[in-house]
């Protein structure tokens, strides 16, 4: 697995017990060190924890970073196809708390006679509010696409907006999820150029927000080595807008693109349209794959969000993991004894 280390540290206040223990012969210290746990998807670290008495250090084996959460990423999937159908196994099994898609929902022209035959029979258990015809859908809703061009064929994506209740104007928006902002764009049309209000929206938001992870999710790629290639339009500047990562689709491949001093990119289109290839690989490509169908899973704490590609026979493509430091104050608690 990949590690790339961010620079925005962030404190994390730990309380700790030190019992102060008198008696006749003198002063013991005694610590009691109570293991916080994080639930999947955390995994162990070693954290130093300091006592400024001079009775006690020691390195504590133990979670101490809050519980984080996992969402899924799947991309130009919905054809009702097998190939859909073991993806969406796959997301179920990796038990997301939210579900992202990059685009390209409902083949072939975004019709409202197929869209429900194309996504809530996959993923109801995501989406709410749900009235279609498989089963009662979600208590709340999990379910965060985005637009792609084959969406949009139909009344000007209206089946769409139609299907999904979302926020803001529904084609593009943005929400929070836990320790993630993230920004959904509708990159088709006219609204990718960088002049446009859409870019004006991105920037505004992206620069204010004080969110610990920020991702921009859209289905026009910036970069990608496929068959419809790089979207010049869509290259804007979000590193300096303060965004960790960016998730594309319109390609259907998995690819992992890292420009140096730039945010990460991924390609993710292998949610069961179909798979292209890759006629000219572009400058700054780090991983490409397109043996199968798959999903990303991406694993979110305060110190660490984890991208994987995971292909549906459960092989795990691609790893690698962005980090951002976390400074750990410990602030010991003191009791008197009684003698």
């Amino acid at each position: 697995m990949q590690i790339i280390n961010l620079s925005r540290p962030v404190v994390l206040l730990i309380a700790g017990l030190v019992g102060l223990l008198v008696s006749s012969v003198g002063v013991k210290s005694v610590l009691a060190s109570a293991n916080v746990l994080i639930p999947e998807p955390g995994r162990p670290k070693r954290i130093p924890a300091y006592f400024d008495n001079n009775f006690y250090q020691e390195n504590v084996d133990s979670d101490l970073l809050p519980p984080g959460f996992r969402f899924a990423v799947i991309g130009d999937y919905g054809d009702n196809s097998q190939a859909e159908a073991d993806v969406a196994d796959l997301v179920k099994d990796l038990a997301p708390d939210i579900v992202i898609t990059t685009g390209d929902n409902n083949y072939p022209d975004g019709a409202a006679e197929t869209i429900d035959i194309n996504i809530g029979q996959y993923y109801s258990d995501f989406i709410f509010p749900y009235d279609g015809d498989y089963g009662p859908g979600a208590l709340e809703n999990r379910f965060f696409p985005s637009l792609g061009n084959h969406d949009w064929v139909t009344d000007n994506a209206q089946p769409y907006l139609d299907y999904f209740t979302l926020p803001g104007n529904e084609r593009y928006y943005d929400f929070k999820w836990d320790l993630v902002h993230f920004f959904v764009l509708d990159s088709d049309s006219y609204l990718y150029r960088s002049d446009e209000v859409q870019a004006d929206w991105l920037e505004t938001n992206l620069t204010s927000s004080e969110s610990r992870w920020k991702i921009v999710v859209t289905h026009y790629p910036p970069y990608s080595s496929s068959h419809h290639g790089s979207k010049a339009g869509m290259q804007w500047p979000y590193v300096d807008w303060g965004a960790d990562a960016l998730l594309a689709g319109h390609d259907h491949t998995y690819e992992r693109i890292s420009p140096p001093g730039d945010i990460l990119y991924f390609v993710n289109g292998l949610g069961g349209r179909s798979i292209y290839g890759f006629p000219s690989i572009i400058e700054d490509s780090q991983v490409r794959y397109n043996e199968d169908y798959g999903a990303m899973l991406v694993e979110v704490n305060l110190g660490e969000m984890r991208f994987q590609f995971i292909n549906r026979q459960g092989e795990i493509i691609d790893d690698i993991s962005l980090e951002k430091p976390v400074e750990y104050q410990y602030i010991p608690i003191l009791l008197q004894a009684n003698p």
